[in-house]
């Protein structure tokens, strides 16, 4: 009997062994899987807020002069912590409609008044999150190589678009060859022209075409990427340009533009200090010889 018992007693043991030797197993096994879990928490931890872990800004923008301009902020950004992605697009619908889709988180290529426009016509939310830059409109010579020599029945080419012939008859207002009705400003047509002492001819042309025209009128009005398309110095060939006080580099300053809500974002905020900072401007200056000028 007490053999019989002994044997029991042994066997209790030993199964209390194994149930204790498990039960160890599987308390480190766990204690292993806690370490693993609380240690890849804190990797994550740690590389959300490693400032070398660069944040991509996707960008929409016309080749000339803004993908360039950004193409040279890219180093700047990147010293932010901001990796930038810019594709050029040659149309002016698509890089608004992929901001608006969310696909980019900005594009640089338009004015204010076509952001306007564009929202009220295609109903999107686009928002000015910054100036950067205007391309000032410029009197150049044709026949005449000053504008002292501007005679009786002269001609003068303008671009016929809504926006630039008004830019267009404001600089020769600015410059005393017309004189426009009160109010009509930057709607102005030539049918709002009041005095023309010089009985000046303006011919009305698809902008593209004007800059074709210089030898068949005494003077052209051309915007800053026509001008230079043509050949032009906006420093060295225009006869008067739009001044950077003026209405209209104030109003038809290319901006940065994204998704309304998105303008106070970070990334964004920091694009738009790069872009408008010293080295940003020093590059404009010394890149397009007036033709593209920095907004303040």
């Amino acid at each position: 009997m007490k053999k019989k018992f002994l044997s029991l007693l042994t066997a209790g043991v030993l199964v209390a062994g194994v149930i204790t030797g498990c039960g160890g197993a599987d308390t480190a096994a766990t204690s292993d899987t806690e370490a693993a879990v609380e240690k890849e928490t804190d990797d994550t931890a740690n590389a959300s807020n490693d400032s070398s872990a660069n944040t991509t800004i996707k960008i929409a923008a016309s080749p000339t002069p803004h993908a360039e301009i950004l193409n040279e902020a890219k180093a700047l950004l990147a010293d932010k912590g901001y990796d930038l992605e810019i594709t050029e697009f040659e149309d002016y619908v698509q890089p608004n409609e992929v901001v608006e889709a969310g696909e980019y988180d900005a594009n640089y290529f338009q004015h204010i008044p076509y952001l306007d426009s564009f929202n009220e016509e295609k109903g999107t939310h686009l928002v000015n999150a910054g100036g950067i830059h205007y391309e000032p409109f410029g009197i150049y010579p044709g026949t005449k190589a000053s504008l002292d020599e501007i005679a009786d029945g002269d001609s003068i080419a303008v671009p016929n678009d809504t926006t630039n012939e008004a830019r267009a008859l404001l600089l020769l207002q600015d410059n005393g060859i017309i004189k426009l009705k009160d109010g009509a400003g930057l709607t102005a047509t030539v049918t709002d022209i009041e005095e023309n002492p010089h009985n000046i001819k303006i011919v009305e042309l698809e902008a593209a075409q004007v800059a074709r025209v210089v030898s068949e009128n005494a003077y052209v009005v051309l915007n800053g990427n026509y001008a230079l398309e043509a050949g032009f110095s906006v420093g060295k060939d225009a006869l008067a340009y739009e001044q950077n006080d003026s209405e209209a580099a104030k109003t038809y300053v290319n901006v940065i533009a994204v998704k309304e809500g998105n303008e106070n974002n970070d990334a964004i905020k920091a694009l738009v200090e790069v872009l408008k900072s010293d080295e940003i401007k020093n590059y404009i200056n010394s890149t397009y010889d007036g033709a593209v000028v920095p907004f303040e």
